[in-house]
Parts: structure tokens; C-alpha cells; sequence
């Protein structure tokens, strides 16, 4: 059973809507990349585990304090009497581990050592559960889902799933028995309300409204080259379609997760569209979708 589907991080977000209106340099590029690739990866896990037929509850994308240290649990499976925790990696290409850490074979890239970072969200797991005085085995694994990837130098102690192994992996997790209760549940829930939504020591790129480029662009390609057409918008480079109100809306969500300082008002969403829209098209969707506050020219939406 599915309690907690996955979404983008916060991260994720604002890296993909900076990369789309400004230029990022090569490292800030390099770590959207690796966090959209990571979210792939992801994803693509998550459609294994809709095949499990035990009683199992699963958790996605926990992102957990222990005594002011955030950990990251891609996959959390809660089963009868033990819970396992997943690191998700959508690493590619050929790879060793020596010395204890992780290198590319074609670039010399070091990569961090998944079997340490797997170790400390371990550790500090251990301590959660120990604070909420539940008890549970706590079993490990880091989970390569890549195909296209291949670890040489495999040490067969570490608890590494490589991509020849995961399908039997998943297998061996349904065919294992599994009766959940009423404890199990209340233990899941406990684990959601604690899930924090960004993590406060990620560090963001530096970007100011008027740097950013406006203007609505296409979902799909993401380009600017946007035409108007009765009530949708039509990309000029791949002829995508777009609703001007979802349009709109998702324009607005976006300058609210970039700017949470800033009022959403009229104007500012007009500014920050930058298309043939008028102010009054803009206005119309403020009101149906939210709250008006304020009155005339104080008036901002929630």
C-alpha cells in the first residue's frame, strides 16, 4: 500500500525553473542534472514496488531531522516486524569502488561513496526509532537502477543492488509474508507528519527577480516562442498546447516557489508572464482559483 507518492523536491523545483530563465554556471548545471537524473531513477523504482501484494506499506521521498541532522530516505517499506530502507542511484556507465570510494572509469570522476551516505541515514534512523520508542530490524540496501550501469570491483559484504539483481530483488520482498496492524500504521503515519518539506541546509543558486528572464514558455520543449490562440496557448517551435488558466496558474505557483516573499497581485503575475495577456485575462483566473485579500490597489491573492 502506497502512503506517500513522490514529487519533485524543492530543490528539484528551483533548479528547474532557474535553469529555464537564467544561466546556470557548469557546477550549479552539473548538480540539476544529477537531481533530475536522481528523480528519474526515482520514478522508475516506484513502478516496481506497485507489484507488491503483501501487506507492505511504502513511503517515498522521506526527508527526516534527527537532532538537527537531515537524512534522505529514497524508499522507506515498511514490512511485518522489518523496515527497509532504499537508496535509489541512476548512476551510468562503468564504475569502480576503490579505497572506499567510487570512481568513474571513463572520466576518474569520484563520486560520493553511496555505502557511507547509506550508513549514516541508516545511523540516524536508528536513533528516530529509538526516540519514538518503536522497535523494528532495519535492513539497508543501495539500489543501482540503471541498466546501462556497471560496477566493477563489487564487494559481495555491502548491502549495493545492482541492476541484474533488482528484479529478483523485488520478487524476494513479495514473496516474503507480511501481516501489518494497527501499530504499523500508526508508526507510518508518525514517519509522514515528521517528513520536512525542503531541506534547510541545501544551498540554491543566487537569483534576483530582475535577472530572471519572464515570459510563459512551453511544458514540453521550453521554449519562449509562445503564440495565443482563443483560450490556449500554442508553442511555435513543437506545437504543444496549453490552457491559458492552467497556463496562468502554473506560472503563479512557480513565482510563488521562487519568490515566497512576494504578494501574488495582478501585476506582478502580468510582469512576471510577459505575454499578450491582458491584466483583466490576468485577473479573471486570480479570482476563480484564489483568495482575494485587500481591497483595490492593495488587493493580492492567497
Amino acid at each position: 500500500m502506497l502512503l506517500k507518492r513522490r514529487s519533485e523536491s524543492h530543490e528539484l523545483m528551483i533548479m528547474r525553473y532557474l535553469n529555464t530563465r537564467m544561466r546556470l554556471n557548469e557546477k550549479e548545471k552539473f548538480r540539476y542534472l544529477n537531481l533530475e537524473k536522481g528523480y528519474d531513477g526515482e520514478v522508475k523504482f516506484d513502478k516496481l514496488t506497485e507489484s507488491f501484494q503483501e501487506d507492505k506499506f511504502v513511503l517515498n521521498d522521506l526527508l527526516l531531522e534527527v537532532n538537527n541532522s537531515y537524512f534522505q530516505i529514497d524508499t522507506l517499506i515498511i514490512s511485518q516486524g522489518i523496515i527497509h530502507l532504499l537508496d535509489i542511484k541512476n548512476h551510468e556507465g562503468d564504475c569502480y569502488l576503490e579505497s572506499d570510494k567510487l570512481y568513474s572509469v571513463n572520466s576518474d570522476r569520484e563520486y560520493k561513496n553511496p555505502v557511507n551516505q547509506l550508513k549514516r541515514s541508516e545511523n540516524l534512523f536508528s536513533q528516530l526509532l529509538q526516540n519514538l520508542k518503536y522497535t523494528y530490524l532495519v535492513e539497508s540496501s543501495i539500489i543501482f537502477i540503471n541498466p546501462e550501469f556497471t560496477l566493477y570491483q563489487a564487494p559481495m559484504n555491502q548491502p549495493i543492488i545492482l541492476p541484474a539483481q533488482v528484479t529478483r530483488f523485488i520478487n524476494d520482498l513479495n514473496r516474503t509474508p507480511s501481516q501489518l496492524n494497527a501499530k504499523d500504521k500508526e508508526f507510518a503515519q508518525k514517519l509522514i507528519s515528521l517528513h520536512q518539506p525542503k531541506n534547510p541546509f541545501n544551498v540554491l543558486p543566487n537569483y534576483h527577480y530582475d535577472d530572471l528572464k519572464k515570459g510563459i514558455y512551453c511544458t514540453k520543449c521550453k521554449s519562449y516562442l509562445i503564440s495565443t490562440k482563443t483560450k490556449h496557448f500554442v508553442c511555435r517551435n513543437c506545437g504543444e498546447h496549453e490552457t491559458i488558466r492552467t497556463s496562468i496558474l502554473r506560472n503563479v505557483h512557480e513565482f510563488q516557489l521562487l519568490f515566497p516573499e512576494r504578494k501574488v497581485t495582478t501585476k506582478g503575475i502580468y510582469d512576471w508572464c510577459n505575454t499578450g495577456l491582458s491584466e483583466k485575462t490576468i485577473r479573471r483566473v486570480l479570482k476563480k482559483n484564489y483568495t482575494k485579500m485587500g481591497n483595490t490597489s492593495d488587493t493580492y491573492y492567497q
